[in-house]
């Protein structure tokens, strides 16, 4: 069944009928072949079910700029002829008006399709429309060279004989696209090719042995959960979650896919595995552990957590920021490279005063303010004087006060900082100062978020599932320990406490994230934030620290913000007059102030 007018297909829209399915070709006439530089003249267009013609659009558009000689001889439209017709911000929501719930066809969709996002774009329109059908491609795929050398619509249309003739003249083409559209639907008519996504996964030339494993997904589900691709040996190649997982799977068969080590994978996997899940968060979090504890070889990403990288204290008189793969109790991070935690080691140095020489300095001495005084980068712990053991604990107490929120006192001097340079017009300095305090803060924010929650021993949440029913989840020490869905008229809270008796028991470790994977806390937090959620109960309460770097979250995406903002303009700049950049330094333009936000 077609979905409501004014509706936007849905994906289980894609399994309708070809004879229930609703087309809209179209085509368009221009004025030269930029979709950026170059505006539509002519939009015609024919609406088509099951065969037959329902509807066409068809009118001039003003492209506000003058059509040039050599596309007036190829397509008969000229500026006088456009001049009062009406603009596209007058004509591309009728045109959405007709074409609503269908999907698009064009011959050659990139260019036509093309030009109509890039319209959409300009009067910042959504795009309300599925991927479009190319008829050249659909062409090229059922089409023999030998047959159809060339598969321009003129050639097509002399080819199958069809009753109208392309003109370049945008109606005249869209009704001459349906003739060969089809005519080559009934080329495959015997392919057993019936539905819209079925329609989709044949256009792309994909190997018969591929192709043929489309049947692994017969069995799986329609539901959310895990699946695990299998090769000739058992092994586990490829592990994967879905809110689909009979969709999901399927797609890896069709010219979806794209990725070659995934085809390859493909070609290999001899059955495919599934898990079922009761929502999105437990298949997220199910994959993260299954792709840890496997390391399937096609897996790319969240196969090593332990290779993610802390900023730790050494443990000595006078301990200054080590990076390590190692997480202590006092730990910093996780960072995904060295280099990044590195250099918001060295902020953090900068903004609390802990040292940043090498040198051991014994329990009895003392840390001599001329520490590197004729470096280039003097020890950060040099601006406090001399410090004896006793001093120097205090700073250390102060930074641990920064790494666990109960001060932020360091970022708000950090902040002023770069604002009293930029109001001395330093601009490069403030730029730079902004980026790695930008940077150091975001992270210190997710890392003191991820610290809240697991030290909850118990958090049990709900969101709605979208159906009057509840997602639950159980969460202790940041692990989830069981989930479960509350269905349409069932009670939520029964299931959550039957959920609670028996949820997992979590055994915390002595780290900032009590042993958990961090991309699983980090994915357990993001469904937190998502809209509706609602707390069951917490023990104890769910709660951040008040001088965290959240105080300041929003400066700091800002800041953020500002610094693509001053990318963006450097890279536009012409290549004469670019300045001469340092390696690794962002610098704002010149003569500019320093973007703090958009």
């Amino acid at each position: 069944m077609s979905p409501p007018p004014g509706a936007q297909l849905q994906f289980e829209d894609l399994d309708a009928n070809l004879s229930c399915t609703t087309f809209v070709v179209v085509d368009l006439e221009t004025t030269g072949g930029s979709a950026q530089n170059d505006r539509i003249t002519e939009i015609g267009a024919v609406k088509i079910r099951g065969g037959e013609v329902i509807g066409e659009f068809a009118t001039l558009v003003n492209p506000e700029q003058s059509i040039p000689a050599y596309i007036v001889q190829l397509t008969g439209i000229t500026t006088t002829m456009v001049s009062k017709a009406p603009t596209i911000n007058e004509v591309l929501p009728a045109f959405f008006e007709f074409a609503q719930s269908s999907t698009l066809i064009a011959h050659n969709a990139g260019f036509d399709v093309g030009f109509l996002k890039a319209s959409a774009q300009r009067l910042d329109f959504a795009w309300p429309f599925p991927a479009p059908l190319c008829t050249v491609k659909l062409a090229r795929r059922v089409l023999t060279k030998d047959e159809a050398p060339s598969v321009k619509l003129s050639k097509l249309a002399l080819l199958f004989r069809i009753p109208h003739t392309p003109t370049h003249r945008a109606l005249d083409d869209a009704r001459a696209t349906v003739d060969v559209f089809h005519a080559l639907l009934e080329r495959i008519g015997n392919q057993g090719i019936h539905t819209l996504s079925e329609l989709n996964a044949y256009m792309p030339n994909i190997p018969t042995a591929v192709r043929v494993k489309r049947s692994l997904a017969d069995s799986l589900p329609d539901g959310p959960g895990v699946y695990m691709f299998r090769g000739p040996s058992e092994e586990i190649l490829y592990v994967g979650k879905a809110t689909n997982l009979s969709s999901r799977v399927r797609s890896y068969f069709t010219g979806s896919e794209t990725r070659k080590s995934i085809r390859e994978m493909v070609n290999i996997a001899e059955r495919v595995d599934h898990i079922t899940c009761a929502h999105s968060l437990e298949a997220g979090v199910r994959e993260l552990r299954l792709i840890a504890a496997t390391e399937p070889a096609y897996n790319k990403r969240s196969k090593w957590p332990q290779r993610s990288w802390w900023i730790n204290l050494t443990d000595e008189a006078f301990p200054r920021f080590t990076i390590s793969h190692r997480a202590t109790t006092n730990s910093f991070g996780p960072f995904s490279r060295r280099s990044i935690a590195l250099e918001n080691a060295r902020t953090l140095a900068e903004a609390t005063g802990l040292r940043t020489c090498l040198h051991r300095i014994p329990a009895q001495g003392t840390h001599s303010p001329d520490c590197l005084s004729h470096s280039p980068a003097p020890c950060a712990a040099a601006q406090h004087g001399e410090l004896d053991t006793d001093a120097y604990r205090a700073l250390v107490e102060h930074t641990l006060n920064v790494l666990t929120g109960f001060d932020c006192t360091p970022l708000e001097r950090l902040q002023n900082s770069v604002h009293t340079l930029a109001s001395q017009e330093r601009f490069e300095s403030a730029a730079r100062m902004r980026d790695k305090l930008s940077q150091l803060g975001v992270a210190l924010h997710k890392s003191q978020r991820a610290r809240a929650l697991a030290a909850m021993s118990e958090l049990v949440v709900g969101k709605p599932d979208g159906h009057g029913g509840w997602e639950l989840a159980v969460i202790r020490y940041g692990t989830l320990a069981a989930s479960g869905v509350a269905r349409k008229g069932t009670s939520a809270r029964a299931l959550a406490d039957s959920l609670v008796a028996t949820a997992e028991s979590v055994i915390p470790t002595e780290t900032p994230l009590a042993g958990v994977h961090p991309e699983e806390i980090y994915l357990i937090i993001r469904w937190l934030d998502e809209p509706g959620v609602r707390i069951v109960h917490a023990s104890p309460g769910y709660s951040e620290p008040a001088h965290s770097a959240t105080k300041h979250l929003s400066w700091f995406k800002q800041a953020q913000d500002g610094a693509r903002i001053d990318k963006t303009t450097l890279a536009q700049m012409p290549r004469a007059s670019a300045p001469k950049l340092m390696p690794g330094v962002v610098y704002p333009p010149r003569s500019s102030r320093v973007t703090v936000g958009p």
